[in-house]
């Protein structure tokens, strides 16, 4: 039994937000059929890196999906859409906005067709507003959303932060939303309902206390690098042997046993230090201090003795340490996975962790219409209608 058992999501999505949502929803138990266009389908197939021919995102991002490949530019494609979402819970898609009305499938022909039925509609700038039919990546979420102003080097350019997580995070706030939803028309509350979510929005929902600041102080957060403005010590610290380490000795507990670990008591007593604003005022000096004992020790002796100190610190990992890593091993969070041929690989696993109906993967990312038969048969269709569909170009 898993926690989303016998929910039914369409996925009418490309890339990355839409099909990330639905992927963290298939992971848990809902059953996900994601709509592809005929001939190539969802382009992440051909993003990154490639494995004969399809990308590895691809098995990662579609895992647990089911694929039927459906020519929506035609009139019968539209009533299987149709026929789908009359037994759905979930619709999620990242169309710019006027898309799905286009196609004959906005929110009054589905919630007619399925008053129980939650539409996760993900774009750039959101569906209202003067910006909402402007085209929306992740990227641009993350400029307008302020993150992009406040990552990297204050001498530097702003900066990404090497992941698509513009995207990421409006899946996440697609996912969330549809549990509200579910759940509100599970308990019987009430019927189903629009998840509007932007890109921009995501972002700068996360951007922690940025307005007030701004609005009171006339502050403008600016990029920092390794430090944590205004909170200290916080930072990005280097090693003798080449390495770098993140410590994070900003509460004041922490402080003064920071401070006694690297042999600087007299700063860690130092009344001026006591509270966090004292040493936000003077956190260069505070670095400097650190910065002199990490650089003449080896990382290993600096994550050591921290550790004894019990204070919080860590190397910066690249992928090659985390899939070495015993702690990412023990918690299930490297899965040995197979691609098509029987190849071997690994996989992340699932997050987060329930006790009771944890989430599975039952399958990588499929081929393109690899469900078509079967997504059809359910709805009713038979064998004979199924191959009239593919001949006329409908389904694949």
């Amino acid at each position: 039994m898993t926690a989303l058992s016998g929910i039914r999501v369409i996925e009418i999505g490309t890339l990355i937000a839409a099909p990330f949502a639905a992927r963290l929803l298939g992971e848990f138990g809902a059953e996900v059929i994601k709509i592809e266009t005929l001939g190539q389908g969802d382009p992440l197939r051909k993003w990154r890196k490639l494995h004969e021919g399809t990308s590895l995102w691809w098995y990662l991002q579609s895992r647990n999906k089911k694929s039927l490949a459906l020519n929506l530019k035609s009139a019968e494609g539209i009533e299987i859409v149709k026929q789908l979402a009359e037994s759905a819970d979930v619709l999620i898609e990242n169309l710019r906005p006027g898309a799905l009305e286009k196609l004959g499938l906005g929110w009054d022909v589905l919630h007619a067709l399925n008053p129980k039925l939650t539409l996760v509609r993900i774009s750039g700038y959101g569906q209202s507003g003067p910006y909402r039919d402007r085209p929306g990546f992740g990227a641009i979420g993350e400029a307008m959303g302020g993150i992009r102003y406040t990552t990297g080097n204050p001498d530097s350019p702003p900066a990404r932060v090497g992941v698509s997580l513009g995207d990421s995070l409006a899946s996440m706030h697609a996912v969330m939303g549809a549990l509200m939803s579910l759940l509100r028309v599970k308990t019987g509350q009430g019927d189903g309902q629009v998840v509007d979510v932007s890109l921009a929005e995501s972002v700068f929902n996360v951007m922690e206390s940025l307005v007030p600041e701004y609005a009171m102080l006339g502050h403008v957060r600016e990029r920092s690098g390794g430090a944590l403005p205004g909170i200290a010590p916080s930072n990005t610290y280097p090693t003798a042997d080449g390495g770098y380490v993140v410590i994070a000795g900003n509460s004041d507990p922490i402080f003064k046993r920071l401070m006694t670990a690297i042999g600087r008591g007299d700063l860690g007593d130092a009344p001026a230090f006591a509270h966090n604003d004292g040493r936000a005022a003077q956190s260069d000096l505070l670095d400097g201090a650190i910065s002199t004992w990490s650089t003449q020790r080896p990382i290993e002796e600096v994550l050591r003795v921290l550790e004894a100190a019990e204070v919080p610190a860590g190397r910066i990992y690249s992928v090659a340490d985390i899939v070495a890593d015993p702690h990412y091993h023990a918690r299930g969070m490297i899965l040995d996975a197979q691609l098509p041929g029987g190849v071997e690989t690994k996989m992340p696993g699932v997050v987060p962790k329930l006790s009771e109906t944890p989430g599975v993967i039952n399958w990588q990312g499929p081929s393109l219409g690899q469900h078509t038969q079967a997504v059809l048969t359910e709805l009713g269709l038979s064998e004979s209608a199924i191959q009239r569909l593919k001949d006329e170009g409908i389904v694949q």
